[in-house]
């Protein structure tokens, strides 16, 4: 069977790198599924879960945005941020989560609300990678 090389990359480094034979991202424009052989594709992405499918094993990647870049046989992806499931720390997510959620709810002049609507987006889809 066909594979893509995925690479997802950070400021921090390389955080995956596989031959795979499906990605799935959350783009700006809406949910992209790419097989090998896609047309050239960029675009920015939201906060989501990356999918990547091999040998009928899936595995997850949460992202916070950035880009991506897919080539008929490459998917690059340049993120602000990513990370493996095996690799999220899941009480720092809970209490992220949480924290996010308790700014939310003072709902006051001095809290930036897009700025705790982002961070419980984030936390949300770290837990929801891990499946908690």
């Amino acid at each position: 069977m066909k594979t893509l090389k995925v690479n997802i990359v950070t400021p921090d480094g390389p955080v995956y790198e596989a031959d795979i034979e499906m990605a799935s991202v959350r783009a700006e424009s809406g949910e992209l599924g790419i097989l090998p052989g896609h047309i050239p594709t960029v675009a920015p992405l939201q906060i989501g879960a990356v999918r990547l499918k091999k040998d009928a094993e899936l595995k997850l990647v949460a992202v916070t945005g950035g880009f991506l870049e897919v080539r008929p046989d490459t998917v690059n992806i340049l993120a602000q941020a990513a990370e493996t499931a095996e690799n999220i720390d899941v009480e720092r997510a809970e209490a992220a989560k949480k924290r996010a959620e308790e700014r939310l709810n003072k709902a006051s002049e001095e809290i930036d609300l897009v700025r705790a609507e982002l961070a419980l987006k984030r936390a949300i889809n770290r837990l929801d990678v891990v499946g908690k």
